[in-house]
């Protein structure tokens, strides 16, 4: 007797998981019910993506999604591991660029392309989640990485959105001579270089391939296009428009500051503006991209990335019951639901949208915008050494030998 009690409460410890994650692998007593692992990055979706599984699980009773989130910058260094046994994320969203190069070519992503849900996306968004032609990740999200301003502020000081880079300057001195002490706020600590460098590089180099080039030997950062954009970030902080203390603030802090008022414009993108809405309602919002040339010169008025992509898991043993979720989520009540709940814009057709964060950043679908250079970086030393060319100009490096460090490295990496 006392042995079977012994079996009993370890059967019971057993069952039992203290974990941050859930394993993909469940059923119940009559061995029906499949549960699968949906994994990602975006912890703030948490309510939405709550109410969406609802809804799943009650349309499909014998599915049930474990879902679990990770900060960001965990999830880039980490999504590799733990898609390889299967056990894990059998749904999944990829970062397009380095993480998705990474994951297709070590064949962890199944491919989705004759599925009828990948017709419900616009197709000029999904293609960044192609490889090899073939379709294996689907972006949800649709991103203007370009600075947030105050539009509160700018109609209290008279100033609008510049058309070019004196009118920029003008602005930030404006801004600076009104008592605002960070005209614009930017998280250097972690994602403030590599969300910036973007509209500060889209005209000083138009060609959307320019980044493969660098990466192929064909083109060099030390050429005027990435010192020029170097040496306007280092003017920016020289004069003092990002504030003493850009190298101590991250993505998280800078957001309570732009809240609070503490600056006039943000430099990260639009999947900040349904948080700063939920800190400060009163505050009105608008995406502006400095112009780094002359208005006649100007060839791109934005930058927009799709990302946020939607994969299974090419080890999962529930691949089927995957693309349920993914079909369910994508339908377009649900997508509106997400949409309008998170202040996200997503790649779907037919979707309705409703919140003021998400009118503010409609009429940019309109605009000439150019998909994020950052993510057309496949190589992951490459990235770290255009970062790093930036970190290092705020740090007091001359642009030209920021540039030429860089390159060194990528001549290594390549």
């Amino acid at each position: 007797m006392l042995s079977l009690f012994f079996i009993f409460i370890g059967l019971v410890v057993a069952g039992c998981s203290t974990g941050e994650e859930s394993s993909s692998q469940a059923t119940n007593e009559e061995g029906e019910e499949e549960t699968i692992s949906f994994i990602h990055w975006r912890g703030e979706d948490k309510e939405e993506f709550d109410e969406i599984i609802r809804r799943f699980e009650e349309e499909n009773p014998n599915i049930k999604v474990n879902m679990s989130s990770f900060p960001s910058d965990q999830y880039e260094a980490t999504l590799q591991t733990k898609l390889k046994d299967g056990n894990s994320g059998d749904v999944f969203a990829m970062f397009p660029g380095v993480q998705f190069e990474t994951i297709t070519s070590a064949g962890l992503a199944h491919e989705l392309s004759g599925e009828e849900f990948v017709s419900r996306f616009i197709p000029d968004y999904i293609t960044v989640g192609q490889h090899e032609d073939k379709q294996y990740g689907l972006p949800l999200q649709l991103v203007f990485n370009i600075p947030i301003y105050n539009k509160t502020l700018f109609d209290k000081f008279g100033v609008e959105p510049p058309a070019d880079w004196e009118g920029f300057l003008e602005l930030n001195e404006t801004l600076k001579e009104n008592g605002i002490e960070r005209p614009i706020i930017f998280p250097a600590a972690d994602n403030g270089p590599g969300q910036f460098m973007n509209p500060m590089m889209m005209n000083n180099e138009p060609d959307e391939d320019i980044w493969e080039k660098v990466q192929s030997g064909e083109r060099k950062v030390t050429e005027e296009w990435w010192v020029k954009t170097l040496s306007q970030i280092k003017e920016l902080n020289d004069k003092g428009y990002f504030g003493e203390d850009s190298l101590g603030i991250n993505q998280s802090s800078s957001g309570t500051l732009f809240a609070q008022e503490n600056g006039a414009i943000l430099a990260m993108g639009s999947y900040m503006m349904a948080q700063i809405i939920e800190q400060n309602p009163n505050i009105e919002l608008g995406l502006l991209a400095p112009i780094t040339v002359s208005e006649d010169e100007t060839v791109w008025e934005g930058i927009h990335t799709t990302t946020f992509m939607l994969a299974v898991n090419e080890q999962s043993e529930h691949k089927e019951e995957a693309k349920k979720f993914i079909e369910f989520l994508t339908r377009p009540e649900n997508a509106s639901l997400y949409a309008n709940g998170t202040g996200q814009m997503v790649t779907l057709e037919d979707v309705t949208y409703e919140s003021e964060v998400l009118k503010a950043q409609e009429p940019w679908t309109e605009k000439k915008t150019r998909f994020q250079p950052r993510y057309t970086i496949s190589n992951g030393q490459v990235q770290d050494a255009v970062l790093a060319s930036i970190e290092a100009v705020l740090s007091g490096t001359e642009p030209a030998d920021a540039a030429e460090q860089a390159q060194k490295i990528i001549d290594q990496a390549l």
